[in-house]
């Protein structure tokens, strides 16, 4: 029933707050960012409320006072979302597909996102490089979840080296976050379960003169031996 109640929930607030997010084209981007990730902050609520997911976050001290680039676990949608609540404004690393989901791509696709075409390889390093520095430079975060897709939990997928790269080529800073949401909200699974969410933000690293390869280990290192101890 409380799955039930929050879908008819999302389906009474989401098109009516994606007119609300198109209506912010002609704003700076910061400016549209903080409108249309309201969105994203109502629906945790929601879930808090009617699902009875609520959250924790571990090692906020963790992060730096410049834009960074995070590197995370993917599990589920809920950190998707909630991340807009615990992070500084952000733009994601995501495949362009996603932008042609009406009324939910439609307010992405103005959040200033990295939106690429992941069969272009190389050439596809290098726009997140690219466009990664500009959003950096324009006080975004960039989160980049590097296993490329939702994972369930206790699995693990080859860590893709597309934020590395960029951390790298920008002299940016790597925040690892590893989480437990695909407990409680698993992939493509309509009945959520109650219970807490635990968001843990481990040490930064330091990209600058490090090839992204390392950078990537000992990112994927740090995230995968918090998994185990989260699930």
């Amino acid at each position: 029933m409380r799955s039930v109640l929050f879908a008819l929930g999302l389906l009474l607030v989401t098109p009516p707050y994606a007119v609300v997010a198109l209506c912010t084209f002609p704003l700076p981007r910061m400016a549209r960012y903080r409108i249309i990730s309201g969105w994203s902050r109502l629906v945790i609520l929601l879930a808090r409320a009617i699902l009875g997911i609520k959250w924790r976050v571990e090692g906020r001290e963790n992060l730096p006072a410049r834009p960074s680039v995070i590197l995370s676990k993917h599990q589920s949608a809920w950190e998707t979302m909630a991340f807009q609540l615990i992070f500084p404004p952000q733009v994601l690393v995501l495949k362009r597909e996603l932008l042609w989901i009406p009324f939910f791509g439609w307010g992405l696709a103005l959040m200033s996102p990295i939106a690429i075409n992941r069969s272009r390889g190389m050439a596809a390093l290098r726009e997140i490089a690219r466009r990664g520095r500009e959003r950096l430079a324009q006080g975004f975060w960039v989160v980049v979840f590097p296993e490329g897709t939702r994972v369930a939990p206790g699995a693990q997928r080859d860590y893709h080296p597309g934020g590395a790269w960029l951390a790298c080529a920008a002299g940016a800073t790597v925040v690892p976050v590893a989480h437990n949401a695909g407990l409680l909200w698993p992939r493509n699974a309509f009945i959520k379960r109650p219970g807490t969410v635990t968001v843990r933000i481990g040490p930064p690293i330091e990209a600058a003169n490090r090839d992204a390869k390392t950078v990537n280990d000992l990112a994927r290192t740090w995230i995968e031996e918090q998994q185990r101890a989260l699930t």
